[in-house]
């Protein structure tokens, strides 16, 4: 983990890309964390507009009707109210497979996101995007509603290029 820079991720190196490892710890029970990764009118108060499909199989779409850019995916991996999986891609772009695990404590969640990011893609603007949209998510399970935070993503995004360059 970064220590110094505020950030709850690491980028560490894998054989055919990078992996973003995430974690925010959140003082509301797993269910209302679980609700946000998947109730539509949820999601785009932190994410986007879309809607998962609640099964393994199941289809995922988000819409970041700004960027213009649509995710169409499907579900990888699902445990009810703990694992979600699917892949931050489209068509036949490189799967950039997104992993939401929950933990459960007393009356708190650990909210734990892996972010695989393809060779020749770049893996700290995509964490620091998603360090982005979890402090959007910290905010809406508080009830309030955030922009996109850009200095926080400019900030994430130069300590998480740091991590990379370091690791040659």
């Amino acid at each position: 983990m970064v220590q110094d820079s505020g950030l709850s991720g690491q980028i560490v190196r894998v054989g055919n890309g990078h992996d973003g490892r995430l974690a925010r710890e959140f003082a509301h029970p797993a269910s209302a964390v679980w609700a946000m990764l998947t109730e539509p009118a949820l999601m785009a108060q932190w994410l986007a507009a879309g809607h998962v499909e609640q099964r393994q199989g199941g289809a995922v779409r988000i819409d970041f009707a700004d960027s213009g850019i649509v995710i169409d995916s499907v579900v990888t991996a699902f445990e009810p109210g703990r694992v979600l999986e699917y892949s931050w891609s489209s068509g036949q772009q490189p799967q950039r497979p997104l992993r939401w695990e929950l933990r459960a404590g007393d009356g708190t969640t650990t909210l734990l996101l892996g972010v695989h990011v393809p060779q020749g893609e770049d893996p700290a603007k995509a964490c620091a995007g998603f360090e982005g949209h979890l402090e959007m998510l910290a905010a809406a399970l508080e009830g309030v509603s955030i922009k996109f935070p850009f200095d926080l993503y400019v900030q994430a995004r130069k300590a998480y290029g740091e991590q990379v360059a370091a690791l040659g």
